[in-house]
């Protein structure tokens, strides 16, 4: 029986643009399995991004909990939710958000530094998951070295170092060509099963949507089942 990673309950979100309020989120509940790959997918400006914030405690709803098991992350104050995200989730963008003047190595062993892991530990695991997505030829190359497919695949790595419960991922494929997409698609597939990593994804993209697990969509602030 697969158990609930993440929760949240009741999401609404709205922000106050001069005299009216925009409402984003409208009521919003969700559960994520551990393991489970999930897409949502939505219309530009639906609150996807916003939603997927929330999840991973880098924006605060209105009102409503978000749950990483059975701690409420939403009462977490700031230093707590931060060493939250640290250990337990990892990251992943439609710009890879590398770090330009450190080497690939050094960008996937960042989140362990910051945790106080040991710095040769940090770089010997960073190495093990950058040989893992592929790059072993890549370890000590900049991200301005590599291309968008290779710079995606070291950002995979660093949102897989802490050996997270569920990875977030915001339009990952977003910037890839048709191959690069299949082949970071297969990487993400890969990990899930390897490490039993639950996936969330936010797409535009219906090709890679339709191959996970389950899919939903944000329209008019909710969500709604999407059948494959």
């Amino acid at each position: 029986m697969s158990l609930s990673v993440l929760r949240c309950q009741s999401i609404y979100k709205s922000y106050q643009e001069a005299e009216s309020e925009v409402k984003i989120l409208q009521n919003v509940s969700l559960e994520v399995q551990a393991g489970e790959t999930l897409a949502i997918l939505g219309s530009s400006g639906s609150g996807k991004s916003t939603l997927l914030h929330i999840l991973g405690t880098l924006d605060a709803p209105n009102s409503g909990e978000v749950y990483f098991q059975d701690v409420c992350l939403t009462t977490l104050n700031p230093k707590k939710q931060a060493q939250f995200r640290n250990k337990q989730l990892g990251f992943v963008y439609q710009f890879h958000h590398l770090l330009p003047e450190f080497s690939a190595q050094e960008n996937v062993a960042m989140p362990l530094l910051i945790a106080g892991v040991d710095k040769n530990d940090a770089l010997n695991k960073a190495q093990i998951l950058l040989e893992r997505v592929g790059l072993s030829h890549r370890i000590s190359h900049k991200p301005s070295q590599m291309s968008g497919g290779e710079r995606q695949r070291v950002a995979i790595a660093r949102a897989l170092v802490n050996t997270p419960k569920v990875i977030m991922a915001d339009e990952p494929t977003g910037n890839l060509d048709e191959s690069n997409s299949q082949q970071i698609f297969e990487l993400i597939k890969d990990i899930n099963k390897e490490f039993n990593t639950a996936f969330i994804i936010v797409t535009h993209d219906q090709v890679l949507a339709s191959k996970l697990d389950r899919m939903l969509i944000l329209t008019q602030g909710q969500l709604e089942a999407q059948p494959k």
